[in-house]
């Protein structure tokens, strides 16, 4: 067998004699099977070298890959910089404005966008994202197919995944290097993230067209809603917008969007996601979309919202890129309705064909939140906000500062005298004199009291006033009430001749309303970041400066202003509530500054430069103030001012300064006193009782309930 097998090998018989012919001894049998063998077996061998060397390099490629996932799955991903635009919200809660640099965006969970906004985008930009880790083979063979079927590259093969880490980390730039690092970080963000959470970023930061970055804000811009308000056809309308937003948006090319609308659909109807019935009148649907102009910037409440902003900015010390980019929420004291009284009033209030400039601010003297603000009349073109503008002199509107000095400190009572005409004052040690004229020049010529005075704006009554009590102690008193601005102890001072700002006034009239308690003006109750965490709240800050008998007393010889015979009268038939105030005007400014039981207001009307008002242009500051609290306390019944203890009210005779009695019973006037202060001497010479100071608070319930009723029926006739 072994020679049967070693013939077939070499050719030659097993033998190992000497040959025949020759002989020579045949060669050995081993060195001819090596020789014949060695070929074989080295073929062989290579081969094997071969498979191990394969062998060798898939196991390191395995480990490389391997190593690659480690040290992706370990490493974090670089910092995603997406900005998200912040909101300020009125009152109620109500998003009024935004803060954005050139990116209007604003992140939700997935819980609170459309389920059709999901399905609408996955069915035209990845069907299979539940499917795949990442990368869809699947679906870049159908692109491939579609794109050599169509000889271009019409169809890509982008994920969701690869899209939003292209979006978050990189530019777009076609490089192989961009590539590469986009595969990279596609893969941890798979790993560090569920589909959930990714899909959620990607519906959050895609763009949308017209600077709005996300579902949410393309859901405000285009529609004027919440993401998860958004219905079918809605939702497959702004699917559609990514691809191309300036070729699909709505607003450049209502064809192609309604075409690409039509395309998503109809593959939701495809694969089964929503019936074909519900494709066609979703399409069908008639859309409503909000202007462009409107979702490019509100302009409502734009001085306030600067405001707001210089406050966040300058006195708190946030970060201004916090406030662009970070998302916050700024819940402020704002109410909508009362701001659009007040623009309404102020644009109404003065010809759209003057330059004079107006302001207006309220404020809740209980609380002391900013209700509304107008800075002026045109923010467009002048950003310039007079609510703050410590340029304009107070004139009149000043002198209830004056009075209440002299209620609280000199003794003074709404019965105090003194004679109204042409006087000439001496101060500073007889060094100095002071020649004030009442208005037109006009005099009682005789003695008037204080309630007289305060209704008529008599200035020889106010600097007579202030060289009794004393400059000094007025001034004091302006810095109880919360007035910073500059003032010197001058005669002058009584009739508001050194600037104080609007905000200034209406917040120390607001003290007057709250029964002396001043409380500080707030206009940012707080602040959240982009997860709800509190970054600042305001403190409540209030302080009873002013006894609150005297600041009643002062409050009842104001209403005086409304009635027939005070400067505001004219108002009065438009005003259908208890309110006191105060005009005020000098050469450049008109003012009234007033106040009801919710609200203190200060409205200025002027101009900006150099240029005096008119006698009708010096009366549009009552009608707007007249409009504006009548407008912003609509859904309000008429309240009365809340009588303090301390207070006594009696029927006085104006003639004689006494207690009216019997024979000057004509002409009484019913006249509220500081409890102690009232007379206790009647005019007809008799001495009164104890009891008559209590009948006269009896009697002032009385008229105030008369009062009362008749407020509000004529607020019921309106």
């Amino acid at each position: 067998m072994i020679k049967r097998w070693f013939t077939r090998l070499t050719g030659r018989p097993a033998s190992n004699r000497r040959t025949a012919a020759t002989g020579r001894r045949r060669r050995p049998l081993v060195p001819i099977i090596a020789e014949r063998l060695w070929p074989r077996l080295h073929g062989r061998a290579r081969w094997m070298r071969l498979i191990k060397l394969t062998g060798v390099c898939a196991a390191l490629f395995v480990f490389l890959i391997a190593g690659l996932l480690i040290y992706l799955r370990v490493q974090s991903l670089p910092a995603a910089s997406i900005s998200q635009t912040s909101q300020m919200l009125d009152l109620q809660g109500n998003v009024i404005d935004t803060f954005h640099t050139t990116q209007n965006r604003r992140s939700v969970p997935l819980n609170q966008i459309s389920p059709y906004v999901v399905q609408a985008t996955l069915a035209i930009e990845d069907r299979r994202f539940y499917e795949h880790e990442g990368f869809d083979p699947i679906g870049m063979g159908r692109a491939m197919l579609v794109n050599v079927h169509n000889m271009s590259a019409t169809q890509g093969a982008s994920t969701l995944t690869q899209q939003l880490a292209r979006n978050l980390y990189l530019t777009h730039e076609r490089t192989w290097g961009r590539k590469i690092k986009e595969a990279l970080y596609t893969i941890q963000l798979e790993m560090h993230y569920s589909k959930d959470e990714i899909l959620n970023m990607y519906l959050n930061q895609i763009y949308y067209g017209h600077g709005a970055y996300g579902i949410e804000a393309a859901a405000e811009q285009y529609f004027g809603k919440h993401a998860s308000e958004l219905n079918l056809a809605e939702s497959a309308m702004l699917a559609g917008i990514p691809k191309g937003p300036k070729y699909y948006s709505p607003y450049m090319s209502m064809k192609n969007a309604k075409d690409r609308q039509h395309t998503i659909l109809q593959v939701m109807a495809n694969d089964g996601v929503i019936t074909q019935s519900d494709a066609d009148q979703a399409y069908r649907e008639l859309l409503s979309f909000k202007p462009l102009s409107e979702s490019r910037g509100n302009s409502f409440a734009p001085y306030f919202r600067d405001y707001v902003r210089s406050f966040v900015i300058g006195q708190l010390g946030m970060d201004e890129r916090l406030l662009d980019e970070g998302g916050i929420r700024i819940f402020t004291t704002l109410d909508s309705n009362a701001q659009r009284a007040a623009e309404k009033a102020v644009a109404e209030g003065i010809p759209t064909n003057t330059e004079q400039q107006a302001a207006l601010i309220a404020i809740d003297p209980r609380n002391g939140y900013v209700k509304a603000m107008v800075g002026g009349r045109d923010y467009p073109n002048n950003q310039y906000n007079r609510v703050f503008a410590t340029t304009r002199q107070p004139g009149s509107s000043f002198k209830p500062i004056l009075y209440l000095t002299a209620l609280q400190q000199a003794g003074m009572t709404p019965l105090s005298r003194f004679m109204s005409a042409p006087t000439t004052f001496t101060y500073d040690e007889g060094r100095l004199t002071y020649e004030p004229h009442n208005y037109n020049d006009k005099y009682v010529n005789d003695y008037i009291d204080m309630r007289q005075a305060i209704a008529s704006s008599d200035n020889i009554y106010a600097v007579n006033t202030i060289m009794q009590v004393g400059a000094d102690n007025v001034i004091n008193m302006a810095r109880k009430l919360g007035i910073d601005s500059p003032m010197k102890p001058v005669p002058s001072l009584a009739l508001g001749t050194f600037p104080v700002s609007p905000f200034e006034m209406a917040s120390a009239f607001g003290t007057l309303a709250n029964e002396g308690v001043r409380v500080k003006p707030i206009a940012v109750l707080r602040i959240e970041d982009n997860s709800g965490h509190i970054l600042y709240e305001a403190s409540h800050e209030s302080e009873q400066v002013v006894d609150a008998a005297h600041a009643y007393v002062l409050t009842s010889l104001m209403e005086s202003v409304f009635d027939t015979g005070g400067t505001g009268h004219r108002v009065s038939a438009t005003m259908n509530r208890p309110v006191a105030g105060k005009t005020g005007t000098t050469a450049s400014d008109a003012w009234l500054v007033g106040y009801t039981p919710e609200l203190a207001t200060a409205v200025w009307v002027g101009y900006d430069k150099g240029r005096q008002l008119t006698t009708t242009e010096a009366h549009r500051a009552a009608p707007i103030f007249a409009a504006f609290t009548e407008g912003a306390l609509e859904a309000v019944p008429p309240k009365m001012f809340t009588m303090p203890e301390g207070v006594v009210s009696a029927y006085i005779d104006p003639n004689s300064g006494k207690l009216a009695g019997e024979g000057c019973e004509d002409n009484k006037r019913l006249e509220t006193f500081v409890a102690g202060t009232q007379p206790t001497e009647t005019c007809d010479g008799n001495t009164s009782k104890a009891e008559d100071a209590s009948s006269g608070t009896d009697a002032r319930k009385e008229e105030q309930h008369k009062s009362w009723w008749n407020d509000l029926k004529r607020w019921w006739k309106q």
